[in-house]
């Protein structure tokens, strides 16, 4: 269960902002994981957000998409919109640094995807896509629409992103990819099923060279793997939490050579890390966010007095939900 707790804020010191909340935004896959309890304790350290009070399994003050105006702080902030790594609170101090200012022309409710985005971006790093390239994202979640929207971005890739939802087609198109139902049929537009294989989805019939997951499920994976090409690569954004997975590798896995490796977004990815910060890829991120297709992702709003009673439905799904808004009047 949730709750909402008072907190006394320190004023701003140097180098500190106070920020009056706007938006935040529920990453519900994870959070609904932290919600329930069933991060692993191997994992209790790693998993910890930036400005998480608390300890897992709880009870923790938690979440990472927070989007609000600074009250005060230093000159060149005072009045600016920021996104920052915040749990949903109606107002914070932390150091200047942490915060990012949104860009003219992103508004506020779509800055709350920059996290998202951000781990979209990082993604895309690690998977390296190249022109032309046939790309599947399994999984049309926050992060997977997120990851589809920006490789419609690389020339001449093909994306497809699959899901067990029929619903996500719509998602789909706003996005500009193709959509196909995770069982067997796709379809270019709402409405359109035509039954189709996954060895029919790219025009010579060879699977895909790079398959995104992102659905946090072992059939989600499975599905990855068996959409690659020979030599093709699954790159795995999904946290299982205490999840067991299971997959069956006794097929074309060592035939065709294939391979998984993992993506997050806690560290900048190898292939950039050379040359790019956290606090610059998130600054990108942002700039990503003028696109205006990432508003089909915001999918509800509720105010912050009933987060509490918001939260278990996210958790369990009977509130289906992208990326769920919670408002703090203060707009």
């Amino acid at each position: 269960m949730g709750e909402l707790r008072s907190e006394t804020l320190h004023l701003p010191g140097p180098g500190e902002v106070l920020v009056r909340t706007l938006y935040s935004g529920v990453s519900r896959a994870s959070e609904a994981l932290v919600f329930r309890g069933r991060v692993p304790a191997s994992q209790h350290q790693a998993m910890r957000a930036p400005f998480q009070d608390g300890n897992f399994p709880g009870p923790v003050k938690y979440g990472y998409l927070s989007v609000g105006l600074v009250e005060q702080g230093p000159p060149a902030l005072l009045g600016r919109t920021v996104f920052t790594l915040f749990p949903h609170q109606d107002a914070y101090v932390v150091p200047a640094a942490a915060v990012h200012v949104v860009p003219d022309g992103v508004p506020a409710s779509r800055a709350v995807l920059a996290g998202t985005v951000e781990t979209a971006v990082n993604a895309l790093w690690d998977a390296a896509p190249l022109v032309g390239d046939r790309v599947a994202v399994v999984g049309a979640g926050m992060v997977g629409c997120a990851v589809a929207r920006l490789l419609t971005q690389v020339l001449g890739v093909q994306v497809v992103i699959f899901d067990v939802d029929p619903g996500k087609a719509a998602v789909a198109e706003a996005l500009g990819v193709r959509f196909a139902l995770a069982g067997g049929t796709s379809a270019d537009s709402p409405g359109a099923s035509p039954a189709v294989g996954p060895e029919s989805l790219w025009p010579d019939g060879a699977g895909a060279d790079i398959a995104f997951h992102t659905s946090g499920t072992s059939s989600g994976l499975q599905l990855a793997l068996d959409l690659l090409a020979p030599e093709g690569s699954v790159v795995d954004l999904s946290w299982y939490g205490d999840t067991p997975v299971q997959l069956s590798l006794g097929g074309s896995f060592h035939a065709g050579r294939l391979a998984i490796r993992s993506s997050q977004v806690g560290a900048v990815a190898p292939a950039r890390r050379r040359n790019r910060s956290t606090a610059q890829r998130l600054a990108f991120a942002l700039e990503l966010l003028r696109d205006p297709a990432f508003d089909v992702l915001l999918t509800g709003t509720s105010p912050f007095r009933e987060l509490p009673s918001v939260m278990p439905r996210l958790a369990d799904g009977s509130l289906p939900a992208l990326c769920h808004l919670i408002s703090y009047g203060n707009g």
